[in-house]
């Protein structure tokens, strides 16, 4: 099994639902190359685990898009994940972040907006909502986000380490206080006693033995099959070529005119796609010899 996964799973007698994710090896992938510091990687880590959960619901083909955006010492943390949990990320900071409060980090006080696009193939448009940063750390932004979206209270653990990236996530459903008045109370408190490194290192059967035990043995849980996540950022040569022709070839030469290259970078997923005046050259003969035939 891939050690990148959410497992959803459900209390059936307490009308309790809930997923933990795990991000290994796709969290180090995202990471490569980019020298984040600490503090910036830990809430970029956490969040990839949130995204992971919340496509993981998709019901039909989209791309979810999460963006935490401010004026703290993080300007961005971008998340971009379809319903096949095909995912990738960046962050966008200052040269020096050191230890804080994540709404300071954020810029949560200074117009800091959590972001949530979702485009589907058959939309014009994709659906955008823009809330508030609201709480003391990723999980509890995203925690106030499910419950404002999903009018269903919800509990977010998340934590992230340079080697893996994960979350557990509760929600209770409008049955559980007719199963258990105290089930969910009980639940959460239990849940809230979970230690960063067991997130992080117990696979999803031993966590909620951990965790859960009593009531597993009293009332049974339901665990589902691993959906598993990925990093996917290929390159896209041709994509990149197209839009150097649609910049038209006066313009192309003028920019390798003034940098001796054409220099195009894709942030999220830190390529660089490079041109020299010989590339130009071709791409543009390449298009004048399709125009004469």
């Amino acid at each position: 099994m891939s050690d990148s996964f959410v497992r959803r799973f459900l209390f059936e007698h307490l009308d309790i639902r809930g997923a933990i994710v795990h991000l290994g090896d796709s969290w180090q992938q995202m990471q490569a190359g980019r020298d984040y510091q600490p503090t910036v990687a830990q809430l970029l880590g956490e969040t990839a685990a949130v995204t992971a959960l919340i496509a993981a619901q998709l019901k039909q083909s989209g791309r979810l898009t999460l963006q935490l955006r401010g004026n703290g010492p993080i300007q961005l943390l971008v998340m971009d994940c379809n319903e096949q949990l095909q995912m990738r990320g960046m962050a966008r900071s200052n040269p020096v972040v050191l230890p804080a409060p994540v709404h300071q980090l954020l810029g949560a006080d200074q117009g800091g907006q959590l972001m949530m696009s979702l485009d589907m193939p058959d939309a014009r448009h994709p659906y955008q909502s823009f809330v508030p940063m609201v709480g003391d750390s990723i999980a509890t932004i995203f925690e106030h986000y499910l419950e404002q979206s999903e009018q269903q209270p919800s509990r977010l653990f998340a934590t992230a380490g340079p080697q893996a990236a994960a979350c557990l996530f509760l929600q209770k459903m409008p049955e559980a206080d007719h199963h258990d008045m105290d089930g969910w109370q009980r639940i959460t408190q239990l849940a809230g006693t979970v230690k960063p490194a067991e997130l992080l290192e117990l696979d999803a059967e031993a966590l909620l033995t951990r965790l859960f035990h009593e009531d597993m043995a009293a009332h049974g849980v339901r665990v589902y099959e691993p959906l598993p996540v990925v990093y996917h950022c290929p390159q896209d040569w041709t994509k990149v070529r197209d839009m150097i022709r649609s910049l038209g070839r006066e313009d192309a030469e003028t920019i390798l005119h003034e940098h001796g290259e054409i220099l195009i970078r894709d942030d999220i997923c830190n390529h660089e796609y490079r041109f020299s005046a010989e590339d130009i050259a071709e791409l543009f003969a390449g298009d004048a010899a399709q125009t004469r035939h």
